[in-house]
């Protein structure tokens, strides 16, 4: 009867964790820059549904507020930006929804919007390789990661966990000069502490 107490079927909650980006990069001839986003905290909102014994869907938000820049060396420049992550999850339980301690892993996937919010530096610090954009975008993203659910109370589940939000390069916000290249993606590694409510 305890354990049947537990199966609540919808947790909303939030968390609060940090951003790190592995960043993308661009090169012309024999300059390379690197080209990405800033680390910075990072807030989030989530509802999850208890689908199965060991599977759960997760609707997810993530915002994280963190400049655009282009660097190579001491030339530097960055343009003040944020971005907004939606994602839906699988998330796929080691141990039954009635356990109070429940470790997973999940991915899915879903949209990020970069957003410029700032104006661009003059000079611009890279002119032969690539231009500091106000443009805004959205891009696909995937994400993956794992972590444990640990529930306090009845109706009270805290989350420990880490994932990794892959996005395609936001080309509109870097401006390649011929015959510059891009290369790679965005990840955005991050550690994350979540609070919920299960009914």
């Amino acid at each position: 009867m305890a354990g049947a107490s537990f199966a609540q079927d919808w947790v909303i909650g939030g968390g609060v964790g940090y951003g790190a980006y592995r960043n993308a990069s661009i090169t012309s001839g024999t300059t390379t820059a690197d080209a990405g986003f800033r680390n910075t905290a990072v807030v989030a909102a989530t509802a999850s549904e208890d689908l199965y014994e060991h599977f759960s869907g997760e609707f997810r938000y993530v915002y994280h507020r963190g400049e655009s820049f282009l660097e190579s060396g001491s030339a530097k420049g960055e343009v003040k930006a944020q971005s907004h992550t939606f994602v839906y999850d699988a998330l796929i339980h080691f141990r039954p929804r009635a356990e109070r301690i429940r470790p997973f892993v999940a991915g899915g996937v879903g949209a990020k919007y970069f957003d410029t919010t700032g104006t661009v530096p003059s000079p611009q610090p890279l002119r032969t390789v690539a231009l500091l954009t106000t443009q805004s975008q959205w891009r696909p993203v995937f994400d993956f990661g794992g972590g444990v659910k640990i529930r306090l109370t009845e109706h009270v589940v805290v989350t420990g966990e880490v994932r990794d939000y892959v996005a395609l390069f936001p080309d509109k916000l870097f401006s390649t000069i011929n015959p510059a290249k891009r290369n790679g993606v965005l990840h955005q590694f991050t550690p994350m502490f979540g609070i919920g409510y299960s009914f």
